[in-house]
């Protein structure tokens, strides 16, 4: 079995190989949750749902958000009536965020709610939050914090960052079905994810680093040179103090990681790293890193 760790669109590209490769059973993933948003009082959760509809053969691969073929009649027609919905919802990524919403409402546990989604869309992997507790990433800027969403979303990163405050009520812990999963691993693979708002509110969380301890964790680094392959790693590296390269990843994930995974194309240079093409620009390629990953994991 393995377990990875996941967030934004880098890691799901690597899923999207690994469930090619792997008994769909032995795969779980943990995956962030401090980018959750409550939106028209509902609650989306974008990395949550989706590794879900990834595996449930649904996702819209174009965006690596949402579902396939959506459509957005609601959105529109609240965008016409005058309300602001930042964020395109489609119609039927709307009635996850609408059921979530009212599970949360009646005291269910996201782990719960995560799985009865998965029973529904028939999700053979083992999808599981990071924890229970609700946390939200927030970017300093001059205007003061404000969510990761909207820093990205709205504002489309263009706004300069000074730090990445994380925020919740009590200090988050993996839930017991991640330490669980974790435990029952022979290996941990940290996604090529964003270090800073998709991997390390995972780590952050109590009792996970733990479990980890006595693992092989492989990394892949989300950098090629100094450009991330999306997102706006670079911008929020540099704000939390480290380089925005794949040896800044490295530091990040220090006396974490056994193996460290990083571009043939990258000029940059991680001590005893392994060299694999890691842009994964369509399913064969998810499928080819995924395969080499795998067996590097089988050596262990």
């Amino acid at each position: 079995m393995i377990t990875f760790l996941s967030g934004g669109t880098g890691t799901p590209k690597l899923l999207r190989g690994m469930q090619k490769v792997m008994d769909r059973h032995e795969i779980s993933v943990v995956v962030n949750t401090a980018e959750d948003i409550w939106i028209s009082g509902n609650h989306i959760s974008p990395d949550l749902d989706t590794v879900m509809y990834l595996f449930a053969g649904v996702l819209n691969t174009d965006t690596w958000w949402g579902v396939r073929n959506d459509t957005f009649t609601t959105h529109d027609e609240i965008t016409w009536m005058g309300l602001e919905e930042f964020i395109a919802i489609g119609d039927r990524d709307r009635a996850v965020h609408i059921a979530r919403a009212n599970m949360l409402r009646d005291g269910m546990r996201l782990t719960n709610i995560t799985k009865y989604f998965c029973d529904r869309f028939g999700v053979r992997e083992n999808v599981l939050p990071m924890s229970d507790t609700e946390v939200t990433t927030r970017v300093k800027t001059e205007l003061g914090l404000i969510h990761y969403q909207e820093y990205w979303v709205r504002s489309k990163g263009k706004i300069q960052i000074e730090d990445i405050v994380r925020c919740s009520k009590t200090p988050p812990a993996s839930t017991e079905e991640v330490i669980q999963a974790v435990e029952a691993s022979d290996v941990v693979v940290i996604g090529p994810s964003n270090p800073i708002t998709s991997i390390t509110p995972i780590l952050e969380c109590s009792g996970i680093k733990e479990a980890m301890k006595d693992k092989f964790v492989i990394a892949v680094s989300p950098f090629v040179g100094n450009t991330p392959v999306s997102g706006p790693a670079a911008e929020l590296m540099k704000a939390s103090g480290f380089e925005a390269t794949s040896a800044g990843t490295a530091a990040c994930y220090k006396d974490i990681v056994d193996l460290f995974i990083q571009d043939i194309r990258d000029p940059v240079e991680v001590k005893d790293s392994i060299r694999l093409d890691t842009l994964m620009i369509g399913e064969e390629k998810s499928i080819e890193l995924a395969e080499k990953i795998l067996q590097l994991a089988n050596r262990n």
